[in-house]
């Protein structure tokens, strides 16, 4: 009886590849695993494709409500950005895409888990740390660590060379990644710096700036303990608010970047990434932390948040460090209940106004017109306390 391995499979090149190679190589029964995380596919015609090309069984895994409410929500709340940027697109989807093939791969009793990602790539280490974390005995194979291909040029003459059909138009091969949160794109002109992104044909989702609409949108957005649970005064789960907000942020140019960043394995790399729907979450939900959290509790949150972004870069999902930060998170989300009103215009999020009936916010306090609730002669008292140890520094030098 054949070995069996559990292949996460999408159809694109490097797994249209790895499947005949692995038949050619190795006597293995081969399991193709689409994982359903929002990205565009006909799966119909991904699993026709993997059992024309040697897959004995097909399994499409729909993880969208997971991966939402399980993994892009609760790093919203933590306001985890990489390198203060990048929101995590392509890095969240990771682990559940991890967990996904374990499940089937125990449930298959198969003996490897293999991917494609490139031994150059995060990927890598996300998928198999993922692994390591839920299923620690499982063996993986990675073909691009091990295999004589060294390009995405070879890669395709191996599929001409098998009369396999290439998975796309060959002049215009960018390296995608897509899921319901975001779509990433490498390669072709992005690898110089130099180059400027030709984004009538880079951009997937969101228009160029040039064709937006000249008149800007005003939505709402009800956040509930920091989960978004209302669009525009109507209640729908964080998924379909994702969606919607997709659409309507990529009209109006929302949530493109054009990124150089450290990754994990040491080099830096440049790619453009489009993320219309989060970038709106985000930037409404740090808007309500703002109004809603005491100043203590933000401020140690935004120096956490790094360490989030860090983990989820780098693979850590399924951590005890994470946890314990998510733990953290979860209680300062208590009060970041309120609404958010934003104004959408030509690439830019305004805030149009916010109300939250545990806003910190004093205009009684703050106010720049005559109160009776604040005596200003009480901050002389204070200045001198807290600029002490800087008055007591200069006399000492000065003798």
């Amino acid at each position: 009886m054949k070995e069996k391995v559990v292949l996460a499979y999408s159809g694109g090149l490097d797994t249209s590849v790895i499947i005949p190679w692995l038949k050619e190589n190795y006597d293995f029964d081969v399991i193709a695993v689409a994982v359903d995380v929002g990205q565009k596919d006909d799966f119909a015609a991904v699993e026709k494709k993997a059992l024309q090309i040697g897959a004995s069984k097909f399994y499409a895994a729909d993880k969208k409500e997971e991966l939402v409410n399980d993994f892009i929500i609760p790093m919203l709340k933590s306001g985890a950005k990489y390198e203060g940027t990048y929101l995590l697109g392509t890095s969240i989807a990771r682990p559940v895409i991890a967990k996904a093939l374990v499940e089937i791969a125990q449930q298959e009793g198969a003996s490897y888990i293999v991917h494609g990602a490139t031994g150059k790539g995060n990927d890598q280490v996300r998928f198999e740390l993922g692994i390591k974390a839920l299923a620690p005995n499982m063996k993986v194979i990675a073909p691009w660590r091990i295999w004589d291909i060294k390009s995405r040029k070879q890669e395709i003459e191996y599929l001409k060379s098998h009369e396999i059909k290439l998975p796309f138009k060959e002049n215009t091969s960018y390296s995608r990644d897509e899921n319901l949160f975001h779509i990433s794109h490498e390669g072709l002109e992005l690898e110089s710096p130099h180059n400027a992104p030709d984004y009538n044909h880079v951009l997937q989702w969101v228009l160029p700036l040039e064709k937006t609409s000249d008149t800007p949108e005003c939505i709402s957005i009800d956040f509930e303990k920091g989960v978004p649970v209302k669009l525009n005064g109507k209640s729908m789960s964080a998924l379909d608010i994702i969606n919607s907000l997709n659409e309507i942020g990529a009209k109006h140019g929302v949530g493109v970047i054009d990124l150089v960043e450290n990754r994990l394995v040491g080099m830096k790399s440049r790619g453009v990434y489009e993320t219309p729907g989060g970038t709106i979450l985000y930037f409404a939900h740090e808007e309500l932390e703002r109004l809603c959290m005491d100043r203590e509790s933000l401020q140690a949150k935004m120096k956490l948040s790094n360490d989030m972004a860090k983990l989820i870069y780098n693979g850590q999902w399924f951590t005890r460090y994470r946890k314990a930060l998510s733990a953290f998170v979860e209680e300062t989300q208590e009060f970041i209940t309120g609404t958010v009103n934003l104004k959408l215009y030509k690439g830019n999020i305004l805030l149009n106004g916010m109300d939250s009936k545990y806003s910190l916010y004093s205009e009684e306090f703050s106010t720049f017109d005559e109160d009776t609730v604040y005596n200003q002669k009480d901050a002389e008292g204070f200045i001198n306390l807290f600029g002490l140890p800087i008055k007591i520094e200069a006399l000492l030098r000065n003798k």
